[in-house]
């Protein structure tokens, strides 16, 4: 049952300040905010104590904030048109905007059919946005070519679910966190990618110190370093471990027999499937000793409640409904759902993923739960829209998209709030295909999203917290999101632009429906997506905008209250009310190890970055923690291959290669490799990481697997390098220096808190660029005067250092021996210059090493931290005099780390 939220007003005035209650942007928690803002200026975030989901927390992404609001060329302003002779943009009004795209769209439903045009949204769009756009395609377009990037995301937990518990519905709620005897996180790191649910989960374990927690990832990752039994899974392997673990609980009549009999079909047949998966035989394949598989069986099944958490590890792969089924499966069989702290619970990647399959905006789904396969669905949903019928072909999935607008089955694609030209799979594929689109249409809040390049048209977005609406979290929470600002420029709610779009469309192709969209508001379009749930699993037709601003967010399904925990009568969304085992076997990831590829890549979030960030790479206070990308390998890996500590390495998969430093690491196994998502062409030579990538999905949900790739790694051997930092604007700087990613092996160009904000520069290649580049990069760098300069032009090498009013603005290291880096960034933090500084230049002095970001939230550096510890500090002290570990509480496993090295004890 949803516990009433106090009433409040909106919006409180207090010396002009405005605080406005919303909703974070980021991950699927949906936390609460209280956004404080004085005009268009956003002062601060700071998490909602009302708001049921976070009760006043927030992580790291969520009080930075106000650092990424921005009203200047970072945004799409206005809307631009490309001449296509020229590849160059044009600046038009938004009502030519407008009439442009109708008329694209309308020539090609008119002259190819509705599947020529396709639809590519986001799990960041708001429910309204989706109600809109979801009409649009399968009413007016006649299409269900529509899908959103939650296919990357949240589609094997939603057919997971479906066939094994009959619905889209994650059975349990964020209360059952303190519930729980037993956590088990597969697949998950949630301490950096839902840091808030990782704080309930400390904290709950705090308060009932006999919970045991199990967690199942390849890595040792900040999550699994706080278990009491880490299973580092083979990449891939995890429906073999599952099975073993089903395996154990049948041999040692762990199993809930009654409850079987009574409310599942179908275990005899898996019975028999997991009788090979004994505990020994799955070491072999999942890479976990036996011995760990039996114990975490034994406390899966003999805990009093026993609560799983899995999200991307499970989900990102070729098999992932397979992996998501046979975790569920651990559940139906030892009866641990439908009460208090138990069941499986899929952790929703994206803000707004869930609200977006409620309103159907996905090729295999519509709105309400229904599926578009199902007549009788179909006319139900028409007969709600006020139309005659619905498409019936099928439509295409996000990968499959693609790859009909690569072979001009689809001609004309709409892409909004999504950058699919560095989030996708084997890049090079997505954008070829972009490229041979007829006309592309990107709806876009963010300038340097990668995916403009490949736009014809490009229309402004309002964002957060521009825009008015819903979200449905995790929990089946439904929150209320508000605007603290207006849109900056010409920008509008996506639903708006879409609603401007589908009237002139329908004035050319089907004016009767021109009225289908004649909306006033967002409470309207609410209302009429609200209606669609009417009857379903996930009904929640009683709740409208005034409803939820007397309850505040509240739960589904939702008839007199919300529903806290679903099936806790054991009934499940089947036919016949009985939850489903599936037979499935376990399949190998598609790619497999060999001597050219003998590395399992495996990709993932880092703590304070989110997707392609072309939001948080706006934070100063953000990019301090991981400022560049690297790919991290196990140390044995490293000596096997005789790779050095920051040494560069050329990564090679069967798509794409990149040169990047090689870290050692070793959280992860042997024979493993990792590389963190968020760094796309925008900062680096090449497609990015997702170059690397491929597209093979799993057959039931469509996701690809992200999560999997085979790779090579070879020492690069530079002739030549260079390091150079800029103190500025790193938006603008990037701008300026972009071109310089496309003239070397190895270049990144990345935004870092240096000197209080700017952007670093590396470049390294074979052999020396020509003297005339060299001073052309100088030049560019805005170096070619200088206060310092050690050059010697005919071997490559240049010391350069320009200050103002003493303090280094721009720095240049260009060569060999480049360990002059770290003092001239202390110089930057510092303001206190190195000496004799021509001796740090030559490389001829004893180095400082920098201090490291640790605690994004309060800006405590690892120096910080260290000093503490030697003085005597425990956790306790560290958090009392530094304030390190207070905020969201995501590094405090990392504050731990340090204590165990420095102290010799860790802090409990």
């Amino acid at each position: 049952m949803d516990t009433p939220v106090p009433v409040q007003l909106v919006q409180n005035m207090t010396d002009e300040i405005c605080v406005t209650r919303s909703i974070c942007c980021y991950c699927g928690t949906g936390c609460g905010v209280r956004i404080h803002s004085k005009g268009e200026q956003v002062l601060a975030v700071e998490g909602d104590m009302d708001h049921p989901s976070n009760a006043g927390l927030l992580c790291s992404k969520g009080m930075a904030l106000p650092g990424t609001i921005r009203r200047d060329t970072t945004r799409v302003l206005r809307a631009r048109l490309r001449d296509r002779q020229t590849g160059r943009f044009r600046q038009i009004d938004m009502s030519e905007a407008f009439d442009i795209a109708a008329n694209v769209i309308s020539r090609t439903v008119r002259e190819a059919g509705p599947q020529a045009m396709g639809f590519y949204l986001s799990g960041q769009l708001l429910t309204e946005d989706y109600a809109i756009f979801n009409k649009m395609a399968r009413v007016l377009v006649g299409t269900n070519n529509i899908d959103t990037n939650s296919r990357l995301c949240m589609s094997s937990a939603v057919t997971g679910y479906k066939m094994t518990l009959g619905a889209d519905a994650p059975p349990a709620s964020y209360e059952d966190i303190a519930l729980a005897d037993t956590v088990l996180i597969a697949g998950s790191n949630m301490a950096y990618a839902h840091p808030v649910l990782f704080r309930r989960l400390m904290l709950a374990r705090q308060a009932r110190p006999h919970m045991k927690i199990i967690v199942i990832d390849p890595r040792n990752t900040d999550t699994a370093q706080a278990a009491d039994l880490h299973l580092a899974v083979t990449p891939g392997a995890d429906v073999a471990l599952f099975h073993a673990m089903l395996n154990v609980m049948v041999w040692e009549n762990l199993i809930d027999g009654d409850y079987i009999a009574r409310y599942t079909e179908g275990f005899p047949a898996l019975k028999n499937r997991i009788r090979e998966f004994t505990p020994a035989a799955a070491e072999d394949v999942c890479g976990v000793a036996a011995a760990d598989i039996v114990t975490a069986a034994r406390w899966f099944a003999q805990s009093a409640a026993t609560l799983s958490l899995y999200t991307m590890g499970l989900n990102q792969s070729s098999s992932g409904t397979a992996k998501n089924m046979s975790l569920i499966h651990l559940h139906l069989a030892t009866g641990h759902i439908g009460r208090p702290g138990t069941g499986p619970f899929s952790l929703t990647g994206q803000p707004n993923a869930m609200g977006g399959r409620e309103a159907g905006a996905m090729a295999t789904l519509l709105p309400g739960h229904r599926d578009p396969a199902n007549a009788t669905h179909r006319q139900e949903v028409a007969a709600l829209w006020g139309t005659d019928s619905l498409p019936e072909a099928p439509g295409y999935p996000a990968i499959a998209m693609f790859d009909a607008l690569l072979d001009k089955r689809i001609r004309v694609l709409w892409i909004a709030a999504t950058n699919p030209a560095q989030s996708l799979p084997d890049q090079a594929r997505v954008r070829k295909a972009m490229q041979n689109a007829d006309f592309v249409i990107v709806q876009e809040a963010y300038a340097d999203s990668e995916t403009l390049a490949y736009a014809d048209l490009i229309l402004p977005a309002a964002t957060w917290p521009e825009k008015e609406g819903t979200v449905t979290n995790s929990e089946r929470r439904i929150s209320r999101v508000r605007a603290a600002i207006s849109a900056p420029g010409d920008a509008l709610a996506d639903w708006k632009i879409v609603q401007q779009v589908a009237q002139r469309v329908a004035r050319q192709i089907a004016p009767a429906k021109e009225a289908l969209f004649n909306y006033a508001d967002e409470a309207q379009i609410f209302a009429e997506h609200a209606a669609l749930t009417a009857g379903r699993d996930l009904d929640y037709s009683a709740v409208s905008f005034a409803l939820l601003e007397q309850l505040g967010p509240v739960q589904w399904p939702f008839l007199q209250s919300g529903t806290a925990r679903l099936y806790t009568d054991h009934v499940f969304a089947t036919a016949n009310g009985r939850a489903r085992f599936a037979d499935v076997g376990y399949v190998a990831p598609v790619e497999n190890i060999s001597a050219q590829y003998p590395l399992r890549l495996t990709t993932g979030r880092l703590r304070d970055h989110w997707h392609t960030m072309t939001r948080t790479g706006l934070s100063q206070t953000l990019i301090g923690h991981v400022e560049e990308p690297v790919i991290h390998l196990h140390p044995s890996d490293m000596a096997r291959y005789r790779i050095g500590s920051q040494a560069l390495v050329t990564i090679k998969s069967r798509r794409a290669h990149l040169v990047l430093p090689a870290q050692a690491d070793d959280t992860l196994k042997p024979g493993c490799a990792f590389v963190p998502m968020h760094w796309g062409s925008r900062f680096m030579a090449g497609d990015g990481i997702n170059g690397l990538t491929h597209g093979a999905t799993d057959p039931d949900s469509g996701q690809p697997e992200l999560k999997h790739c085979v790779v090579g790694v070879a020492l690069y051997k530079p002739l030549w390098q260079a390091v150079a930092w800029v103190r500025g604007d790193a938006v603008a700087l990037q701008r300026r220096l972009s071109g310089w990613l496309n003239e070397f092996d190895y270049a990144i160009a990345v935004p870092v808190a240096t000197g209080d904000g700017g952007l670093r520069l590396r470049l390294a290649a074979r052999a020396a660029p020509v003297r005339a580049r060299l001073e052309q990069l100088l030049t560019d760098l805005g170096i070619a005067d200088t206060d310092v300069a050690f050059d010697d032009p005919a071997r490559g090498i240049y010391r350069r250092v320009r200050c103002i009013d003493g303090q280094v603005v721009v720095y240049c290291l260009a060569g060999t021996g480049l360990n002059a880096e770290d003092a001239l960034n202390e110089w930057a933090d510092t303001g206190v210059r190195p000496e004799p500084l021509l001796a740090v230049l030559l490389g001829k002095s004893q180095m400082k090493l920098r201090a490291r970001m640790v605690c994004a939230c309060n800006g405590v550096t690892d120096a910080q931290i260290v000093d503490g510890i030697r003085s005597g500090m425990d956790l306790p002290a560290l958090k009392q005099h530094l304030n390190c570990g207070t905020g969201c509480g995501s590094c405090v496993v990392q504050i731990n780390q340090m204590i165990n090295r420095y102290a010799g004890t860790e802090a409990l």
